[in-house]
């Protein structure tokens, strides 16, 4: 494991601050308010670290989340199930039988407004 990620956010080297707070979600303006400097001298120092954070944030997530989906237990289960609705496109489905005679002898009428149109 990362000894910087390990760390204490304060105690971590900047460059790795600047990572795990653009990890968070933080905006360029927040982490720049929080380590009391200028926005655009940390786009220009730090601009891997702001674009890399994120993704690093999310393997992480992603990486945790499968061994909890891939491991034993009721938590498996759950992310399992997470896993692959949003990964594999599984879904729940639901059929509805409906009985009875449909009565189609309405008539359904849709008018538009020219000026909703524009």
């Amino acid at each position: 494991m990362d000894p910087d990620i390990e760390a204490p956010l304060e105690n971590r080297p900047l460059n790795s601050r600047v990572e795990a707070l653009a990890g968070f979600g933080l905006s360029t303006a927040d982490i720049a308010c929080v380590l009391a400097t200028d926005e655009q001298d940390l786009k220009a120092t730090y601009a891997h670290e702001l674009e890399s954070g994120a993704i690093k944030a999310n393997a992480r997530v992603a990486e945790s989340l499968y061994r909890r989906a891939t491991g034993e237990g009721r938590e498996a289960v759950t992310a399992a199930i997470f896993w692959l609705k949003t990964r594999a496109r599984w879904k729940e489905t639901s059929i509805h039988e409906l009985e009875g005679k449909l009565d189609t002898s309405g008539t359904f009428v849709t008018t538009y407004e020219d000026s909703k149109l524009l």
